[in-house]
């Protein structure tokens, strides 16, 4: 089956066809480590683990590279403040390095339990000094960027002379320099919209650097085209991240890159879109921002109680990865709800009884929801059609539907593959392996106690265990060959 994906660059969906099949080069714009992962973190990290288990799952053999942000981005996108991870470092009077390294485990820890695979590479910004001053002498000599007071900065209005620089974003550059207003300390740079290869450190900047030039630190977008290529080659097939980054981060990878080689690096970029809080964008400033710990937790004005990793990552797969998704305590509520359904559903799936003859078709679920998923990721379309078959399970097991014991296990691979391999979904009630056949069994036991004391007529017994089990959140459902439960 063919994948085919929205590219950016091109503004429309294509076949997807690597540059070097079966391989494929995947780049990831991953955190900026200086504080903690939030809920815009876990959206483009669910995204393109998705798209890496896809590629996978349709045998290519994949190079997934994300990278760390642990130097060079400044608090504005003007190439002033300054660096953010230093800023951090100062205010809780801890080495640069600590606070990259401190965020960068909360980051992975908080990527683990929502289930997203590890990247193949994971280079940081800090560790490749030498080869952003490589691609920056690139870049100098041939002639699309300058020299200004022991810094660099790329000459965007050379560089559209003859290529196109805003052919991502769209924008156009006679309005950016129109709109661009002149800031002060920025009188080194021949226009305002020039960005920084290279920024010359003042004294009491931390993190620095030798350089032909002066002692400095590379710019931001420079980081992502020097480590890209060096692991993936030039060029290479995928290229994501949040919208957010398509201007400027993204624009100025494009143009650095075509500086350097005359060529771009990068055949299909892909973006994910924002996270709204109420229809506001999340922000701290707007006091809408809220970390994934604290999802985790509980422990935010906006929720009414703690939500499990895997329903907030399932309330993210609701929504197409290109369309804005609103947060709101209610919309978790509906996905935990759903998980619920979702996982009750696998586990009817080891009880169902196979018969002589199958009144539904199996088929459908893989062709729907492989199709959708093979559609740009489509993931709305695919758990869409993985409830429908949530119902007919729920139906095979109260015996309305009938299954023959080919098609049966042909219905538990295709549901596996889909909500745990592809997906990515994780039944948190299982994933401790060396408990759970312990908490099994011992649900097992309780309700064939309850079970019994029915058989015997026993009903307050039997009342009072099933309302004992309501009250830590357990349901139990009768069914006329015994029983179900579901957390």
């Amino acid at each position: 089956m063919n994948l085919t994906i929205y590219n950016t660059l091109t503004r429309k969906k294509e076949v997807f066809k690597p540059i070097n099949e079966p391989n494929v080069g995947l780049y990831v714009c991953g955190p900026t480590v200086y504080g903690d992962p939030h809920l815009g973190h876990a959206r483009p990290a669910i995204t393109f683990d998705i798209l890496f288990r896809l590629l996978k799952h349709l045998d290519y053999k994949v190079r997934y590279v994300r990278n760390v942000t642990d130097v060079g981005h400044l608090e504005s996108d003007a190439d002033e403040g300054e660096d953010k991870i230093a800023k951090k470092a100062r205010l809780d009077q801890l080495e640069p390095m600590e606070i990259a390294q401190r965020y960068t485990i909360r980051y992975h820890d908080a990527m683990k339990m929502l289930n997203t695979l590890p990247p193949s590479i994971e280079p940081r910004a800090s560790g490749h000094i030498i080869e952003q001053i490589e691609l920056i002498k690139k870049i100098l000599k041939n002639g699309f960027a300058y020299e200004s007071n022991g810094s660099i900065y790329f000459d965007v209005e050379k560089y559209h002379e003859k290529y196109n620089y805003g052919k991502l974003s769209g924008r156009v550059i006679e309005d950016m320099i129109s709109s661009t207003r002149k800031l002060d300390g920025q009188d080194e740079k021949r226009n305002s919209i020039d960005f920084a290869l290279w920024k010359k450190a003042n004294p009491e900047h931390i993190m620095r650097w030798p350089s032909p030039w002066s002692i400095g630190f590379p710019g931001w977008h420079l980081e992502c085209s020097a480590m890209s290529t060096k692991y993936l080659g030039e060029p290479f097939d995928i290229h994501g991240g949040g919208m957010d980054l398509v201007f400027p981060h993204h624009e100025c990878e494009i143009a650095q890159s075509v500086a350097a080689n005359g060529k771009e690096a990068v055949r299909y970029w892909m973006h994910n879109n924002m996270i709204t809080i109420n229809g506001q964008k999340m922000g701290k400033s707007l006091g809408n921002f809220i970390t994934l710990e604290e999802l985790f937790e509980g422990n935010h004005k906006m929720l009414t109680q703690a939500y499990s990793p895997m329903t907030i990552k399932l309330f993210i797969l609701q929504a197409h990865y290109r369309s804005t998704l609103d947060f709101s305590n209610e919309a978790l509520q509906a996905a935990e709800k759903g998980l619920s359904r979702l996982f009750a559903a696998a586990r009817l799936l080891t009880k169902i009884k196979p018969s002589a003859n199958s009144t539904v078709n199996v088929n459908e679920l893989w062709e729907k929801a492989y199709t959708a998923l093979c559609d740009d990721l489509n993931s709305p379309i695919a758990l869409a059609t993985i409830f429908d078959w949530v119902r007919i399970i729920n139906s095979l097991s109260e015996g309305k539907e009938t299954i023959t014991q080919a098609d049966l296990k042909t219905l538990k691979s295709t549901f596996n593959t889909l909500v745990f391999d592809i997906l990515g979904l994780a039944n948190e009630q299982l994933a401790d392996t060396k408990h759970t056949n312990l908490a099994g069994n011992l649900m097992e036991m309780i309700l064939n106690i309850r079970l019994q004391a029915k058989a015997n007529k026993d009903f307050a017994t039997s009342d009072k265990i099933r309302d004992d089990l309501a009250k830590l959140g357990v349901t139990v459902k009768d069914r006329k060959d015994g029983f179900d439960w579901e957390i």
